[in-house]
C-alpha cells in the first residue's frame, strides 16, 4: 500500500525513531523528576515545545507545495490561522456559565458587544466532532477554491505568490472586525477545558504535546506517502518543466490542487493543536510576515526534503525565543539577514549540507594524481 511505503525507508524509520524518542525523553523527565531537579522538564517547556512541533507540522505542510511542487505559498498562514479558529470556537463553546458574564451560550465578546443571540456560523461547535471536521474542512475548502480558480487560469510564479499573500492580508483584516464574529483584535482566549478536561494542568499539557507528537508524525508520513508515489512524481515534474507535463497529457491542475488541499488540511491542523497550548488565537496568526517566516524556516532546514522543514522550523523558532528575550526589538533584523545568509551560503539548506557531508564520506577521499618527480625511471620511459 502507498501510504505504507515510507515505513520501509531508512529516513523516515530514523526521522520516526527520534521523534518519539524526544517525546518519550521529554515525558520522562517532566514525570519521573521532580522539580527541584537541573533535568525536570516544566510545564512551561512541555508547553513551549508542543508549539514548536507545531510549527514542524506547517513547514512540512508548506515544504509539500513549495519543494515538491514548486509553488510560493506566501499565504499558508491562513490555513494555519483557520484551524485555530475552529478550535477557538470549540474551546469557547466549552466555557458556559463559567465565563465572565455566565452567559451559557454566548461568549464574553458576544455579551460585551450586546449579541442577542449566536451567529448561525457558530452553530455545532459545541460537539468536538464537528469543531475536529471544520478544522480539516475549513482551510481545505478555502485551499479547493483560491486553487481551482488560480490553476484554472494558469496563475503561475511569483504572481501566485502574491495572490497567496493578498489572501492572508485579507482575511486578516476581515478578522481584525468586531462584527465579523470571531472576538476582532483581542480573538478567542480565556478557555477552560477540552473534551473534557482541564487545560491548566500539566496532565493536560502533556497529552497535547504528545498528541503533536503523533500529529507530527502522521503528517510527515502522509506527505513522504505522496512524494514518494506516482502523484509525487507528477509533481516534481510539473514543478521542473509544468510545460511539458502538460504536453505529456498530465492534467497539472489536478495535481496542484489535490497537493495544496492536502497541505491546507495539514497547517490547519497544526493550527489547531496550537490554540489549546498557547491559549489565545486571534487575527495576528493572519499577518503575511507570519508566512514569510514559514518559508524562511524551510528555506533555513531545506527544500524538498521534509525533514529539514522540520528542522528549520524548531530551530529558528528556537532562536526566536532566546533571541526575543534578549534584544526583542532586533528579532526581526536577525531573521532577515538569517534568511540572506542561507540564501547565500546554504542555498539547499541544512539538509542539504547533511547529504553533501555523507555523500562524500560515502565517496571517500579523491587519489591524489601522482607526482611525476616520484615515479620510476622505467615507468616514466615506457
Amino acid at each position: 500500500m502507498w501510504l505504507t511505503r515510507p515505513f520501509h525507508e531508512r529516513s523516515t524509520q530514523l526521522f520516526l525513531g527520534i521523534l518519539f524518542a524526544a517525546l518519550l525523553v521529554v515525558t520522562v523527565l517532566h514525570v519521573a523528576l521532580p522539580e527541584g531537579h537541573p533535568l525536570h522538564v516544566t510545564s512551561y517547556t512541555v508547553t513551549l515545545f508542543g508549539k514548536y512541533l507545531c510549527y514542524a507540522l506547517l513547514a512540512v505542510a508548506v515544504d509539500l507545495v513549495w519543494g515538491y511542487l514548486g509553488i510560493l505559498s506566501l499565504g499558508h498562514g491562513a490555513f494555519f490561522a483557520l484551524g485555530g479558529y475552529a478550535m477557538g470556537m470549540y474551546l469557547m463553546r466549552q466555557i458556559g456559565d463559567r465565563g465572565t458574564y455566565g452567559d451559557p451560550i454566548l461568549p464574553d465578546f458576544m455579551v460585551f458587544l450586546n449579541w442577542q443571540e449566536l451567529p448561525w456560523y457558530w452553530l455545532g461547535f459545541d460537539m468536538a466532532w464537528f469543531a475536529f471536521i471544520t478544522v480539516l474542512l475549513a482551510p481545505g475548502l478555502l485551499a479547493l477554491v483560491f486553487g481551482f480558480l488560480a490553476f484554472r487560469s494558469r496563475v503561475t510564479g511569483v504572481y501566485l505568490s502574491i495572490i497567496t499573500q493578498a489572501l492572508t492580508f485579507a482575511l486578516m483584516l476581515a478578522f481584525f472586525r468586531n462584527e465579523m464574529g470571531f472576538g476582532g483584535n483581542n480573538g478567542l482566549t480565556d478557555f477552560k477545558d477540552i473534551l473534557g478536561f482541564n487545560l491548566r494542568t500539566d496532565a493536560t499539557r502533556l497529552g497535547l504535546f504528545l498528541a503533536t507528537g503523533v500529529a507530527l508524525a502522521i503528517g510527515y508520513v502522509v506527505c513522504h506517502a505522496i512524494v514518494a508515489s506516482k502523484l509525487g512524481r507528477v509533481s516534481v515534474a510539473c514543478r521542473d518543466a509544468e510545460a511539458r507535463t502538460r504536453f505529456l497529457g498530465y492534467r497539472v491542475e489536478r495535481v496542484q490542487l489535490f497537493v495544496l488541499v492536502v497541505s491546507a488540511m495539514l497547517a490547519g491542523v497544526a493550527g489547531a493543536l496550537y490554540v489549546p497550548q498557547v491559549g489565545i488565537i486571534n487575527p495576528s496568526e493572519f499577518s503575511p510576515i507570519f508566512s514569510i517566516e514559514i518559508v524562511v524556516w524551510v528555506a533555513l532546514g531545506g527544500r524538498a526534503t521534509l525533514y529539514g522543514a522540520v528542522i528549520g522550523a524548531i530551530l529558528v523558532n528556537y532562536a526566536k525565543t532566546v533571541f526575543t528575550g534578549v534584544m526583542p526589538d532586533a528579532w526581526l533584523f536577525a531573521l532577515g539577514a538569517l534568511f540572506v545568509l542561507v540564501t547565500v551560503f546554504l542555498p539547499q539548506g541544512i539538509a542539504g549540507l547533511l547529504k553533501s557531508r555523507r555523500k562524500a564520506k560515502q565517496d571517500g577521499p579523491d587519489d591524489p594524481d601522482p607526482d611525476p618527480d616520484t615515479q620510476n625511471p622505467r615507468e616514466a620511459t615506457a
